[in-house]
């Protein structure tokens, strides 16, 4: 997956948060809209496998007897196990009627096997989508709406003028599905109270993301649900009912007063978060207590509280950003912040993008970084 970005701007905010609503629904759309039946692929493709076998009698040496394969890996992928299997059929009678009719030497036993080992391939994938219950690309489908759903979770809500977000989760080896997410709310007190959770899965990449998606759904609901001390405890339970080998879970959970810049910051066995003072021109290292999640039943996590100022700023990022094997995690808390030093003279434009790129510590592991800063 590439990056996950949110910035609030005073007038465009709105409209390109509506242009990703509408982009995202016409994709889905798109995609749902052009899978054709089962039927009219069937037909297409046993019009194929016919002209597979009346081709070579124009010229052999241009369509030898694997040319099959084309419409054998086609119907494998849209077609139900039934239907693929009446195709494997006809492919089957094309192949006895050229050797009868045809050269002997152009259905050659290693053209045979090579068709025959194509076709089991296929089969095999197409048996296990049947087995899921999905037919043709459907999957695929839902695996693309299930991570644009995700990335919807982490949408920042819109902020007031003087308030913005930069959100960036960057998936470990470059997959599409990453054990990092973000969920994000502004609902409580006449919505003056952003809620942000930055939530760390076990594991990483696309066995983490699987758990993610899961996760990010019931987080999501609970966020702003609950008051801010609630969050944390609640997503505790729930990620233990779920009886999960790998079920536990890092989170930094920051409520943000809008009005006044008063914050709260909770942690579940999270890296800590780091506060720009712009009066003092410093870091300012937040590390709240709790244990992680999904490990003790009815654990408590206590919280510290600080000040945003004008000019201030406050960084959430996940382990993948300052943990690397053999090295303690101060070392790579003191890489990040002096990569985010850098960006203090750019007005910290684009800020998350560019720490994740110049100080990401650990390239085989999921990151990410959420920046909320005050003018």
């Amino acid at each position: 997956m590439a990056d996950t970005r949110r910035s609030q701007q005073p007038h465009r905010g709105r409209w390109s948060r509506r242009l990703g609503r509408v982009g995202r629904k016409f994709t889905r759309w798109l995609r749902h809209s052009l899978v054709p039946s089962d039927g009219f692929v069937f037909v297409l493709l046993l019009g194929m496998v016919t002209a597979c076998g009346l081709l070579p009698a124009v010229d052999g040496s241009w369509f030898p007897v694997t040319t099959l394969v084309i419409p054998i890996v086609i119907g494998g992928l849209l077609l139900r196990m039934s239907s693929l299997l009446l195709l494997y059929g006809a492919c089957a009678g094309v192949l006895v009627a050229q050797e009868r009719t045809r050269d002997p030497n152009h259905v050659t036993p290693g053209g045979v096997v090579v068709i025959a080992l194509v076709a089991f391939m296929v089969l095999f994938v197409a048996r296990y989508r049947t087995r899921l219950g999905l037919q043709g690309t459907r999957g695929e489908s839902m695996l693309f709406d299930l991570r644009d759903r995700l990335r919807a979770h982490g949408l920042v809500p819109e902020l007031p003028p003087q308030w913005e977000t930069d959100v960036v989760l960057r998936p470990a080896g470059g997959q599409a599905f990453s054990g990092d997410f973000v969920v994000a709310t502004r609902g409580r007190r006449g919505g003056r109270t952003l809620e942000i959770a930055l939530v760390d899965v076990s594991g990483k990449g696309l066995d983490a993301g699987t758990r993610a998606l899961l996760l990010s759904g019931a987080f999501g609901g609970l966020l702003g649900s609950l008051p801010p001390r609630g969050f944390l405890p609640a997503a505790n339970e729930y990620l233990i009912r779920q009886g999960w080998d790998e079920g536990f879970a890092t989170a930094v959970h920051i409520a943000v007063d809008l009005e006044t810049g008063d914050y709260e910051l909770l942690s579940a066995g999270h890296p800590p978060g780091a506060h720009w003072v712009a009066g003092a021109g410093t870091w300012d290292i937040r590390e709240a207590e709790g244990p992680l999640l999904g490990i003790i039943p009815g654990a408590d996590f206590d919280g510290v509280r600080g000040v945003l100022g004008p000019g201030d700023a406050l960084l959430l990022f996940t382990d993948g950003m300052v943990e690397v094997p053999g090295q303690d995690i101060a070392v790579g808390i003191d890489r990040l912040l002096g990569e985010a030093d850098r960006l203090i003279a750019d007005d910290f434009k684009d800020g998350a993008r560019r720490i994740v790129d110049t100080a990401g510590a650990n390239l085989a592991d999921d990151r990410a970084v959420v920046l909320i800063r005050r003018h």
